[in-house]
C-alpha cells in the first residue's frame, strides 16, 4: 500500500468517525433521558438530525431547473466558474430548505416535556440553528472526504447511515425469529434475495453499450495525430437513482397535497384518493413505477445528449461506421441511448418498488426505512467507486504520473 493511499484511507475513516460522533450530540435545548437515549433515537435528536437530505433535495431541484431553463443548463456546462455559481445557488437553496425543515422539527419536539424542559421560543430558534449548522457541517465534511479521502463524500455519508442501520435490523429480525413471529424460510428467502440483488446491481452498474468510433488522421498544431479507433461507452443506468427516486413521490403527492389544501381532507373523493395513494397499495405501486420509468428517460436525455455528443465527434473528425456525421449520428445515438435506457429504467423501477411489493404481498420483514433497493444501489455504487479510486491511487506515482 502506498503512503498516499494509506493517508487517504486514514482521512476517510477519521471523517466517518467524526460523522458518527456528531450523531450522538443532541441539538441545542435538548435534555434526553439517559435511559431512552439509545442508538436508534440518537440520530433523530442530534445536530445531524436532517443529515444531508436538504442539500440533496436542493441539488435535485437545481438539476431539474437546468432541464427546463436553458440559461442554467448552459451555466452548468460552461466550466469551473459556472459550476461554482451552480454550487452557490445549491447552497442558498439548501439553507432555505434546512431552515424550514429544522424549524418544523424543532417546534414538534417542543411538545415533549421529557425532551425539552424549557419549551420557549428561544429554544426553538437555538435548536433550529444547531440543526441547520449540522447540515452545513456535513456538506463541508463530505467535500473534505471527496478532496482528501477515498470515494465520494456525499455517497459515503449516505452509505454510513444505511450500514449503521443494518445491525439493528438484523437484531430485530433475530428477536422475531426467536419468538417464532416470523418463519425461518422467509428470513432465508430475504437473505438470498439481497445477495442476488447486490450481484445484479454490480453487473448492471458495470455494464456498458459500446459504440465504435473511428477518428480520422488530423493535424493539431505541429503534431500529426494518426487515425485511430475508440469506443463510446453508454451506461445501462445513466440516470442514477437520486433524481428519479426523489422526484417520483413529488409527482404523486404534490397534486394531492394541493387538492387537500383547496378542498379539505374530509372531502370524500380527496380522502379516497389519499387512501389509494398510500405506500403499499396497488395504485401507488403502479403510478410510482410509471413515474420512475418516465423520469429515468427524461433525466437520461439530459445527461446523455446525443446532439452534443454528435457535435463533439464532428469537431474531432470522429465518425461511427456506416453513419453520416452530424444529424444522422445524433439520430443513431438517440436510438441507441433510448434502447439502452429501457433496460436501465426497468432496473431503477424494480429497485424503487422492492419495499412496496413486499408490503403489498405481505412478505416483508421489519427493515428500517433506510434499507431498500435504492439504499443497496447507493452502498454498492459507493463501494465500486472506492475500489476504482483505490486502484487509481495505487497505480499513480507521487506527482500524478501513472505507473
Amino acid at each position: 500500500m502506498s503512503r498516499e493511499l494509506a493517508r487517504r484511507i486514514a482521512f476517510t475513516i477519521g471523517a466517518l468517525l467524526l460523522f458518527r460522533l456528531g450523531t450522538q450530540i443532541p441539538f441545542a435545548g435538548m435534555r434526553v433521558p439517559s435511559e431512552s437515549y439509545s442508538a436508534e433515537y440518537a440520530v433523530r435528536l442530534s445536530i445531524f438530525a436532517l443529515g444531508i437530505l436538504p442539500y440533496l433535495t436542493a441539488a435535485v431541484v437545481v438539476r431539474l431547473a437546468s432541464l427546463v431553463w436553458q440559461r442554467l443548463s448552459s451555466l452548468e456546462r460552461s466550466g469551473e466558474r459556472g459550476r461554482r455559481r451552480i454550487s452557490r445557488y445549491t447552497l442558498i437553496l439548501t439553507l432555505l430548505f434546512a431552515t424550514f425543515q429544522a424549524y418544523g422539527y424543532a417546534s414538534a419536539i417542543q411538545t415533549f416535556p421529557a425532551l425539552v424542559p424549557d419549551p420557549e421560543e428561544w429554544s426553538v430558534l437555538a435548536a433550529t440553528a444547531s440543526i441547520v449548522g449540522g447540515v452545513f457541517v456535513l456538506i463541508w465534511l463530505s467535500e473534505q472526504i471527496t478532496r482528501h479521502g477515498i470515494g465520494n463524500g456525499l455517497a459515503l455519508l449516505l452509505s454510513a447511515n444505511i450500514l449503521a442501520a443494518i445491525p439493528r435490523d438484523i437484531a430485530g429480525i433475530a428477536y422475531l425469529l426467536e419468538g417464532e413471529q416470523i418463519s425461518g424460510s422467509l428470513v432465508l428467502g430475504h437473505a438470498v434475495f439481497w445477495i442476488v440483488l447486490v450481484a445484479v446491481i454490480v453487473f448492471v452498474e458495470g455494464a456498458r453499450r459500446h459504440v465504435r468510433v473511428e477518428f480520422a488522421e488530423r493535424k493539431v498544431g505541429d503534431r500529426l495525430l494518426p487515425a485511430r479507433s475508440a469506443t463510446l461507452p453508454i451506461k445501462i443506468n445513466s440516470a442514477g437513482f437520486l433524481v428519479p427516486a426523489t422526484v417520483a413521490p413529488w409527482i404523486l403527492f404534490l397534486p394531492l397535497a394541493g387538492l387537500t389544501y383547496i378542498f379539505g381532507a374530509d372531502t370524500p373523493w380527496v380522502a379516497a384518493a389519499s387512501q389509494q395513494l398510500q405506500l403499499g397499495t396497488l395504485t401507488h405501486v403502479i403510478l410510482g413505477a410509471v413515474a420512475v420509468f418516465v423520469l429515468a428517460f427524461i433525466y437520461t436525455a439530459y445527461v446523455v445528449d446525443p446532439e452534443h455528443t454528435a457535435k463533439s465527434l464532428a469537431q474531432r473528425d470522429g465518425t461511427i461506421a456506416g453513419v453520416a456525421p452530424g444529424e444522422a449520428t445524433a439520430d443513431y445515438l438517440d436510438r441507441v441511448v433510448s434502447l439502452t435506457t429501457v433496460v436501465g429504467a426497468v432496473y431503477l423501477t424494480a429497485l424503487q418498488l422492492i419495499p412496496e411489493v413486499f408490503e403489498l404481498y405481505g412478505i416483508g420483514l421489519p427493515y428500517s426505512m433506510v434499507v431498500n433497493g435504492g439504499a443497496a444501489l447507493v452502498v454498492v455504487c459507493t463501494a465500486l467507486d472506492i475500489k476504482a479510486q483505490v486502484r487509481d491511487v495505487s497505480l499513480t506515482n507521487p506527482g500524478g504520473v501513472r505507473r
